[in-house]
C-alpha cells in the first residue's frame, strides 16, 4: 500500500517559505491594487454612461462597445497606435542591438557612453517633448535649420498628417534606446566567450558572428524586449499629447487609443466611452502578447 500521508515541511523549508512570500507580498499586493483591481473597475465603468454634469452613472449595457464599433475615430486610433508601434519596436530594438555590441567592446570611456544612451530614460517625458518639439519647429526649429543649411526644403514636421506620426516614432526610438541598450548589455555579458573564440577559428567575421551567434544567444533578451516595447508603444500618449492638439490637421492620422481615451474620458466627460476604448487596447495587446509567446518557441534559444 502506498503511503498516503502528506510529508510534512520540515522547519527549515516552512521558515523558507514563509520568507519567500514576505519578499514577494510587495509586489503581488502592488499588481492586484494598481493593476488587477483597475481592471475590473475599468470595464463595470464602460457599461455606464456618465449623467449630466458628470453625475451619476446609467447603466447601458454594451451600447458602448457598439458605438465603439461604429467609431470610425476609433479604429483611425487603432491604426495610428499599430503603426507606431511597427515603426518604434523594429527600429529600436535594431539600433541597440547595434550600439549593445559596440559597448561590449573594449572601447575608450565605455561608461560614459553607456550613461549617455541611458539619460532619455530617466528624462521626464514632458520636458524631453518640449525640447523636441523645439527642434522639430517650423520656422526656428534646430532640424529644419539643419535641412536649410544644406540646401534641402523644410518639413512641417508636426502638421503634415503624412509626417506627423514618424515625428512622434522617432522621439519614442531615441528614448527607448537606452533602456534596450542596458538589458542587452546584461545579456551579451551572459554569452560565452567560447562560442565567439570558435567562429573566430571557423573563419567568422563581425557581422557573421551577430547574425549566427549574438543574435541567437541573445534572444531570451530580444523576446523579453520586444514585449515590453510593444506594450509601452501600444500605450503611447504623452509624446502625442505635448504635441498634438485637437485643432491641429494631422491629429486624425496621429490620434492614439489612449489619447483618444483622455479625450472622452477628461475632456468631454464620457468616462463609460473612455473605459470601453481602454478595455479594446487592453484586448489588443493581450492578443499581441498571446501570438509572441506562442511565436517565441520557434525563435527564442534558452540554451
Amino acid at each position: 500500500m502506498p503511503n498516503l500521508n502528506k510529508r510534512k515541511l520540515t522547519k527549515k523549508q516552512l521558515n523558507e517559505w514563509k520568507w519567500g512570500w514576505f519578499f514577494v507580498a510587495p509586489t503581488l499586493i502592488g499588481l492586484i491594487v494598481l493593476n488587477i483591481i483597475p481592471i475590473f473597475q475599468t470595464l463595470y465603468l464602460s457599461l455606464f454612461r456618465s449623467g449630466d454634469f458628470g453625475r451619476g452613472n446609467i447603466f447601458v449595457g454594451f451600447d458602448n462597445y457598439v458605438r465603439l464599433f461604429n467609431d470610425t475615430q476609433v479604429w483611425h486610433a487603432v491604426s495610428n497606435t499599430l503603426v507606431y508601434t511597427a515603426i518604434v519596436v523594429p527600429v529600436s530594438i535594431s539600433i541597440s542591438i547595434v550600439i549593445a555590441v559596440l559597448l561590449n567592446q573594449k572601447i575608450f570611456a565605455k561608461t560614459t557612453y553607456r550613461t549617455i544612451y541611458f539619460i532619455p530614460m530617466i528624462a521626464a517625458p514632458a520636458a524631453v517633448t518640449m525640447v523636441w518639439k523645439w527642434m522639430y519647429n517650423n520656422h526656428f526649429g534646430l532640424i529644419n535649420y539643419a535641412l536649410k543649411s544644406v540646401g534641402l526644403p523644410t518639413v512641417d514636421w508636426l502638421h503634415d498628417p503624412n509626417v506627423a506620426l514618424i515625428s512622434i516614432a522617432i522621439i519614442g526610438i531615441w528614448s527607448i534606446i537606452g533602456y534596450n541598450v542596458v538589458l542587452m548589455l546584461a545579456g551579451l555579458q551572459e554569452i560565452p566567450k567560447d562560442y565567439y573564440e570558435a567562429s573566430m577559428i571557423d573563419g567568422a567575421g563581425p557581422i557573421y558572428q551577430l547574425f549566427n551567434v549574438t543574435i541567437p544567444l541573445l534572444s531570451p533578451t530580444l523576446f523579453f524586449i520586444s514585449v515590453t516595447t510593444i506594450i509601452q508603444s501600444m500605450q503611447v500618449f504623452d509624446f502625442i499629447y505635448m504635441m498634438i492638439d485637437v485643432s491641429n490637421p494631422a491629429y486624425e492620422r496621429t490620434v492614439s487609443l489612449v489619447y483618444l481615451f483622455y479625450n472622452n474620458s477628461f475632456r468631454y466627460g464620457d468616462r463609460g466611452y473612455g473605459s470601453a476604448i481602454v478595455m479594446l487596447l487592453l484586448v489588443i495587446i493581450m492578443i499581441i502578447t498571446v501570438f509572441q509567446l506562442k511565436a517565441q518557441k520557434k525563435w527564442v534559444n534558452y540554451r
